[in-house]
């Protein structure tokens, strides 16, 4: 159903993210660093899985008959845009207190769940 996942991913957002320590990149502690790049790949992964995103690659790589090259040309979106996010989110968290902003994803990706199943009982 349409919004299931945004209702998902805004519960762990605001219950499981308050919980997670920070890590800091000056630390050195390599396990922790690959328990964050582990939660961050699993997370975008299945956020990811069967969105409009994928969608359109897999419509784009049917009609050209040029894998390889739609596959560049999507992982360098995918990358461009996580790059955006990253920055964004180190120059706010200078800003704005790290539960703020877990609290105002989770609220936001609520939101957004509300909207979409609103939309797909009003059409």
């Amino acid at each position: 159903m349409v919004g299931i996942p945004e209702v998902a991913q805004a519960t762990a957002t605001i219950a499981d993210l308050a919980t997670e320590p920070t890590i800091s990149s000056k630390s050195g502690d390599r396990q922790a660093a690959w328990q964050v790049f582990g939660s961050t790949f699993i997370t975008i992964f299945l956020a990811e899985l069967g969105d409009k995103t994928q969608l359109t690659t897999l419509l784009m790589a049917a009609e050209t008959h040029n894998p390889w090259v739609v596959f560049i040309g999507a992982g360098s979106a995918l990358v461009a845009t996580s790059l955006i996010g990253v920055w964004l989110g180190c120059w706010l968290a200078k800003r704005v207190p790290a539960h703020t902003l877990e609290r105002a994803a989770g609220v936001l990706l609520l939101l957004i769940a509300t909207q979409l199943v609103w939309e797909s009982f009003h059409p």
